[in-house]
């Protein structure tokens, strides 16, 4: 589910404004050197979307002969890597005073310092990477994640990223057109983008959200926020359910909105996950929560951070329907296997009698399916899921229910 949300544990309520004002001097000098000459296209690199719309890319490093796959994500400040890839390839990290913080807790970085990432032909020096264990990134997403690509990365170009030929076109900074039929958004940036958005259930509110590509979901909402805006209608269907992010599982409830507006796009009974942020890394009431990408797929982007100018333009996947499935099922890959993590109770799971520790054989004759399989199956709204569980060394058959969140 939603991603890491990267910010150093000293960026309080205080803190913003003061990095608010350093940034805004430093971009100023940065623009008036970068706009003077015409972006220029430096690498064009395919990729893919994983359920929730997380965008996966592979890139290299460095000399080392492996292509890696990292997730691309707005909603992280720096570029990070993971331990067990570390140590696969024997680097060794500097210790760092830095701290990461995530929705689920916060751990102390690693860093490996003046690295080279390469963008299929195109290169790029004198990176520093975030050394972090992101074992529950591959365990949820079901393949080896090696790393994430932040903005400390992606601000150092204008990036395009166009869902209808699922590439990602990096350019230099500079003068850059816009194609027609979109329209400008203009996030405030502080490390993180924060974008204005209009949301209503019981009522409409205007509220700043991070702009978070990295989050596979709607709309994530901080607790605290919900309660004091009495942003929901009374009496509202409100589910039990678990995300996972920096730091371990974090209790979530799941419903919905009435609707979300982005800029002048309007997106009708969005899918909203709410959770007590005690770790403060939404930063409220400076921000209430965050966009992700489920919503953020919808259109095709140009990504310019030098200019503060973020461009959506609606692609091919516009009016894709929202995933309104509820199983109260939580699977995750083990490397070898899907096994089942949690499951909610009095949810469609339990009472199908699917149990934690179960080993997944086969969902509707899929058998031994990969894990995007898998998820995509059970959000199925009114689906009977014949499932062959291995449980003690037998093999038993149950029947799930996929149940919807209205």
């Amino acid at each position: 589910m939603s991603q890491l949300i990267a910010m150093n544990r000293r960026n309080t309520r205080r803190s913003l404004i003061a990095i608010l004002f350093i940034f805004l001097l430093n971009s100023a000098t940065a623009q008036k050197d970068s706009r003077h000459s015409q972006a220029q296209l430096l690498s064009t690199v395919p990729f893919k979307n994983f359920n929730g719309g997380i965008i996966v890319l592979k890139v290299k490093m460095g000399d080392l002969p492996d292509s890696l796959t990292f997730l691309m994500d707005t909603g992280s400040t720096s570029v990070s890597f993971d331990s067990s890839t570390c140590e696969q390839y024997h680097l060794v990290p500097e210790i760092s005073d830095q701290v990461l913080v995530g929705i689920a807790g916060s751990r102390n970085a690693r860093v490996l310092k003046n690295r080279t990432i390469h963008l299929a032909e195109y290169s790029v020096e004198n990176v520093s990477l975030n050394v972090v264990d992101y074992s529950f990134l591959s365990s949820v997403y079901g393949e080896k994640i090696d790393g994430i690509l932040g903005n400390s990365f992606l601000s150092r170009f204008i990036v395009a990223l166009n869902y209808d030929s699922s590439k990602i076109y990096f350019y230099s900074k500079g003068q850059f057109h816009y194609p027609r039929g979109g329209f400008l958004l203009n996030p405030l940036i502080v490390g993180l983008p924060m974008q204005t958005t209009e949301i209503t259930d019981a009522s409409a509110i205007t509220s700043r959200f991070f702009f978070d590509t990295g989050a596979g979901l709607c709309m994530l909402l901080s607790s605290e926020f919900v309660n004091e805006s009495s942003l929901l209608k009374p009496n509202k269907k409100i589910l039990h359910t678990q995300g996972e992010g920096l730091g371990g599982k974090v209790d979530m409830q799941l419903t919905y909105l009435k609707e979300v507006k982005i800029g002048p796009y309007k997106f009708k009974r969005v899918p909203t996950y709410i959770f007590n942020d005690e770790n403060n890394a939404m930063a409220y009431p400076n921000l209430s929560g965050l966009i992700g990408n489920d919503l953020l797929r919808r259109f095709n982007a140009i990504l310019n951070f030098d200019t503060k100018e973020f461009y959506l333009t609606p692609n091919s996947r516009f009016t894709d329907p929202f995933d309104y499935s509820y199983t109260g099922l939580h699977i995750y890959w083990t490397g070898k296997e899907i096994v089942v993590a949690d499951v909610m109770k009095h949810s469609p799971a339990e009472k199908a009698g699917l149990k934690a520790g179960d080993v997944i054989v086969s969902l509707d004759n899929n058998l031994y399916g990969d894990l995007q399989t898998y998820t995509a199956i059970l959000q199925n709204v009114g689906a009977k899921i014949h499932c062959i569980v291995k449980r003690d060394e037998e093999l038993k058959q149950l029947t799930l229910i996929v149940k919807s969140i209205f």
